[in-house]
């Protein structure tokens, strides 16, 4: 008797094993590739902050890291299979900020750019081979933005409108049965210097001589 049920144990575990091998897994958009032209949305929220440079003998100073929001829609055109560009129009929320450590008991200065640009990224888009229903891919690009909008205040950090910026990173797309899903990570270095002088003289901004912008950002691609 024991045989026997070892003997079906056995038997069971070698039907499920086999069974798991050769699970029937549905293949979503499976012609997916087959189009040129593909459209969808996008949100991204975004770790922002400046990079400087600054006459030394001013007081140390840093540019803490803001999260950013950011919506927008997208066009992806297909090369190949593999190759694709990739390209848009984003509205980006951004609340960057300068801090000018003083000697104590004197407080810090700080001061920040709460503003609203519209940005057009190009990039190019390496992907993998579809596997099932997903595939990993970099990419890589620029991106061309305008500050569309700035909150003002007294202690607004005065700055150019417009920004040139290298971009580069990585995603996952996963296949549903009526969209594509795709995660993706990426990192935008700006280029060019937006620094604009204070008008007050006093201000230890006024000794600074350039400023970049820095993003890292996770989006959320729908198509």
């Amino acid at each position: 008797m024991k045989k026997l049920l070892a003997l079906i144990v056995f038997n069971l575990i070698g039907f499920y094993s086999l069974a798991q091998g050769n699970k029937y897994i549905r293949i979503n958009n499976e012609y997916y590739d087959d189009k040129r032209v593909h459209f969808g949305f996008l949100f991204g929220l975004s770790s922002s902050n400046f990079s400087m440079e600054a006459d030394p003998t001013l007081a140390p100073s840093i540019s803490p890291r803001n999260f950013g929001f950011q919506i927008g829609g997208l066009a992806n055109y297909s090369f190949n299979r593999f190759l694709e560009l990739k390209s848009g129009i984003n509205i980006a929320l951004y609340d960057r900020e300068i801090t000018f450590t003083q000697p104590k008991p004197a407080e810090d200065i700080n001061i920040a750019r709460e503003s609203t640009w519209f940005e057009i990224p190009v990039l190019l888009k390496y992907k993998s081979i579809r596997r099932m229903n997903h595939r990993m891919y970099v990419l890589a690009g620029s991106k061309f933005g305008v500050e569309a909008n700035v909150k003002k205040n007294s202690a607004a950090l005065s700055a150019q409108t417009v920004d040139f910026a290298l971009e580069y990173g990585f995603g996952f797309e996963g296949f549903f049965k009526y969209f594509k899903f795709t995660p993706e990570i990426r990192f935008s270095h700006g280029i060019a210097n937006l620094y604009s002088a204070p008008s007050v003289s006093t201000n230890p901004y006024f000794k600074v001589s350039r400023i970049n912008t820095h993003n890292v950002t996770l989006y959320i691609n729908f198509e």
